[in-house]
């Protein structure tokens, strides 16, 4: 990972064949191949070599993937930000991660000689940051041999080659779907790269793609696109392949019926794949993953580790963060799940460390709290996740201090509370990690240490009928 070596072959074996179709139009092989040899000569031209780390930012996918061949052709490492970051989040993450260059429009192109650089397994060639970065800025770095070994699994469990078009209705910024980017690429097929969800040119899309890649909660609004669409509008698909939160049986049964087989399965941006389910028995160990869940003297549950040539080389700049590696070259990102065997079905249970999964997402509660206690009159506050029948979960948060006016009833200040935390959660965080939900206490039930009982607001917000959790207007 990158994958430009396989775009130039692709672009000799066969040059017209679209490889990428973004919001500004088509480019084949042969054009995309020029395009990034180009930019890499344009990065040399700026004194960016191998090893060093540079920042891409572009809002288009195309020059986006365009930056990330380019980087791969000169040696150069790209870290994926999120183009909307405010120019106050950017100068916050680039002081926690010092870069080499930053560009937020495409690269500078150069006619010339070609850029050489001989790729290896071992090369660092992709970062990017992990949901709930904000605060502690955490970017995770991969190999190339970390993605690309993964490659031939995937193309024997979906069945995508040359011939298909393989639509990724998301940021490339996300691993999942820059994931799927440079897969599609590697595969010699066509990425549809819209950069963002529309589910307004959701059906037009789909009219010719025969794959493709979302998370759980967008399944249905494809399906639905595919019936609105009959014959006439439904288009080639065939395959779906659903990463990220659990995946609902019954949107299995549904794509099912609609002609669409699924492929789901689990992983994170940490550790790649860990387990997937091709034919909806259950998740199972992806190739040459190990699983061993790690179940303490009494508990139920236990920590799910894992061991293969998938995982990341870790955070950049010595961040911290959920990912945890014993002496063994195990890995842990806090996920649980029930007791496991080998040849069995992992059963996952969320995660230990109170991290959130939405909409395909991971939210890290102590990221978003540390934000909202900067709020004047904020004496503290509990982030937790809230059931939500599309996204698993929402953000939720339950303040404590200067919201004792809107405990005791007077809406107007519910209303100059909300706000307030509101436009610190918009200034500050990204839109995975806002609540979406919010509610006043007077007192945070707490632990024997003082901390905040985490695990049993989460209950009590669940049973709905606590008088002391007040829902802010």
């Amino acid at each position: 990972m990158p994958v430009a070596a396989q775009v130039m072959r692709h672009a000799s074996a066969r040059p017209g064949r679209i490889a990428v179709s973004g919001p500004g139009g088509d480019l084949s092989y042969a054009e995309l191949a020029a395009r990034a040899a180009r930019a890499a000569r344009g990065l040399a031209g700026e004194g960016i070599g191998p090893g060093a780390l540079v920042a891409d930012a572009q809002a288009d996918p195309v020059a986006l993937l365009i930056a990330v061949l380019a980087a791969d052709l000169a040696g150069v490492t790209p870290l994926l930000c999120d183009h909307a970051w405010s120019e106050e989040r950017r100068a916050q993450v680039m002081a926690a991660v010092p870069v080499a260059a930053r560009f937020d429009v495409p690269l500078p192109e150069a006619d010339g000689p070609p850029v050489r650089h001989r790729p290896a397994p071992h090369d660092l060639t992709w970062a990017c940051f992990s949901s709930g970065s904000t605060g502690r800025p955490r970017a995770v770095v991969r190999t190339r041999g970390s993605w690309t070994g993964s490659f031939g699994h995937l193309d024997e469990m979906t069945g995508i080659g040359p011939g298909d078009v393989v639509l990724i209705p998301g940021p490339l910024v996300s691993s999942l779907y820059g994931f799927a980017a440079v897969h599609t690429l590697a595969a010699g097929a066509t990425a549809v790269v819209p950069g963002r969800w529309s589910p307004g040119g959701l059906a037009e899309q789909l009219r010719r793609a025969t794959v493709v890649h979302v998370v759980p909660h967008r399944l249905p609004a494809v399906l639905d696109a595919l019936e609105a669409g009959g014959d006439a509008g439904g288009g080639p698909l065939r395959t779906a392949v659903v990463g990220g939160a659990a995946l609902d049986a019954a949107a299995r049964t549904r794509a099912a019926a609609a002609g669409v087989r699924v492929v789901s399965y689990y992983g994170a941006t940490e550790l790649s794949f860990v387990a997937a389910d091709a034919d909806g028995a259950g998740l199972r160990p992806f190739p040459e993953v190990e699983i061993d869940v790690r179940v303490p003297p009494g508990q139920v549950l236990g920590e799910v580790w894992v061991r293969s040539p998938w995982l990341c080389a870790g955070y950049l700049a010595g961040a911290t963060g959920p990912l945890r590696q014993d002496d063994g070259g195990w890995m842990t990102v806090g996920d649980l799940a029930e007791p496991h065997r080998p040849g069995e079905v992992l059963r996952l249970r969320g995660r230990g460390d109170g991290a959130i999964q939405t909409g395909g997402a991971t939210v890290v509660p102590e990221d978003v709290e540390e934000v909202l206690r900067k709020v004047p009159g904020v004496d503290d506050v509990v982030v937790v996740g809230t059931p939500h029948p599309y996204l698993g979960a929402v953000v939720t948060a339950v303040v404590e201090g200067a919201v004792q006016g809107a405990v005791q009833g007077a809406v107007e200040g519910e209303g100059v509370v909300r706000a307030a935390l509101e436009a610190a959660a918009r200034a500050e965080l990204d839109p995975a990690q806002r609540p979406r939900r919010w509610y006043a206490a007077q007192s945070l039930p707490r632990t024997p240490t003082g901390k905040p009982a985490r695990g049993l607001i989460a209950a009590r917000l669940a049973a709905g009928d606590d008088p002391s959790l007040r829902r802010l207007a």
